[in-house]
């Protein structure tokens, strides 16, 4: 299938290119016009066949693993895992490299579960060989938390190589693919992990409303009763689906509804592969424009991902982000801040129903936006320099 976008009603909204919520098509929202009654048959069906679609995406062609959706953003989807499958007296190592590798170490401490955490500041990527020393250095650690694409700076961190090096010291492995999973290639077949968390509203392209973990059956059957919360229970979750067919509590009909629809569109794309391929051509147009124009981005090309690119702020003293979103969101285009602690940024996503033809009207409203603010000084400021990624 080629990817069309519905132009006409992108002419009445603007282009969410922000790493979810994003720009979901006219079929999708379509889906979301009529109610549902959370203990439908129909219904429940529906459920579960989404929950059989994530784990044929996953590679789980042996039935080792569980899906289990759990309502709310991304981060309730995060908390109940972390809370069921984490153990309460040995640390979990989380390898942070920006907002959301924080959080999930912030959500252990609120938990009072033991938490080391390996941190490599903004940008920077942790190396399989820095978790083994960590590892070697720690045995007292039973879980390893890594955040897949760290959307913060738009890194798409060595999931298979850490992987390896978990595997081999006999660690439990918890993968936040929240921003990647749907686009990026994740079989757990051939990468050895125990949980993988995700959300509605992002590679899949549906809309915010719930969150689902991929998890080993055999690690969920043994989370019995250690959750903090009765809502976020992951365990129970589970069981009640098992057992009924029903979300546990009231689900997000209209959410589920349009999920199920925007799956039926990832697979006539062409499922992960073709998905890759169209936010990778995103990236690569955006990247190049920008970079034409004087702008660099925060992380070397190793490190990019087809997710999310973080652009340093231009030197210029004219520019100001306030005034460049402004102008940019009057253009129809809505780009997001950035969340770096030693410069200014700001962040452009190549997900959701855009395309090419999409990244090349924002550069000429960059173009606009730039002439607009009288900026004619793009390229980053000193203190960038100094982050080792400039030469």
């Amino acid at each position: 299938m080629t990817f069309t976008h519905d132009q006409a009603l992108f002419e009445k909204t603007p282009y969410l290119l922000t790493p979810g919520p994003l720009s979901t098509s006219v079929a999708t929202k379509n889906a979301m016009q009529q109610d549902w009654g959370s203990w439908d048959s129909d219904f429940n069906t529906i459920t579960a066949d989404i929950r059989r679609q994530l784990l044929s995406m996953a590679g789980d062609d042996d039935d080792a693993f569980v899906c289990v959706p759990m309502q709310g953003s991304g981060t309730f989807a995060v908390e109940a895992t972390l809370a069921s499958i984490t153990d309460s007296t040995k640390p979990t190592l989380v390898l942070s490299n920006g907002a959301y590798g924080k959080r999930a170490a912030q959500i252990l401490s609120y938990l009072g579960r033991p938490v080391q955490v390996l941190d490599k500041g903004d940008y920077l990527p942790p190396l399989p060989e820095e978790v083994d020393a960590w590892l070697t250095a720690h045995p007292e650690i039973a879980t390893v938390v890594l955040i897949h694409c760290e959307t913060s700076s738009g890194i798409l961190n060595p999931l298979e190589a850490i992987a390896d090096v978990v595997a081999l010291h006999g660690k439990r492995f918890i993968v936040d693919a929240m921003s990647s999973f749907g686009a990026v290639p994740i079989n757990v077949q051939r990468i050895q992990l125990d949980a993988l968390v995700s959300s509605a509203n992002k590679c899949i392209e549906g809309v915010p409303g719930f969150g689902f973990v991929i998890i080993h059956r055999e690690v969920l059957k043994t989370s019995e009763n250690r959750s903090h919360s009765l809502s976020l229970d992951l365990h129970a979750q589970w069981s009640y689906m098992e057992r009924t067919g029903q979300w546990r509590f009231t689900p997000p009909t209209h959410t589920v509804m349009a999920f199920h629809q925007a799956l039926a569109q990832h697979q006539a794309e062409g499922g992960v592969a073709g998905r890759l391929a169209r936010y990778t051509q995103n990236r690569d147009v955006l990247v190049e424009g920008m970079r034409q124009r004087g702008f660099q981005t925060l992380l070397d090309d190793a490190w990019l991902s087809p997710i999310i690119t973080t652009f340093f702020s231009p030197r210029d003293p004219n520019f100001a982000f306030a005034r460049f979103y402004a102008a940019l969101k009057a253009r129809g285009f809505i780009i997001y801040p950035g969340k770096l602690t030693e410069v200014e940024s700001f962040r452009i996503g190549h997900i959701g129903q855009v395309d090419s033809n999409v990244m090349n009207a924002l550069l000429v409203a960059i173009d606009e936006s730039l002439n607009e603010m009288d900026v004619t000084d793009t390229r980053p400021p000193q203190a960038a320099y100094s982050m080792g990624e400039l030469a």
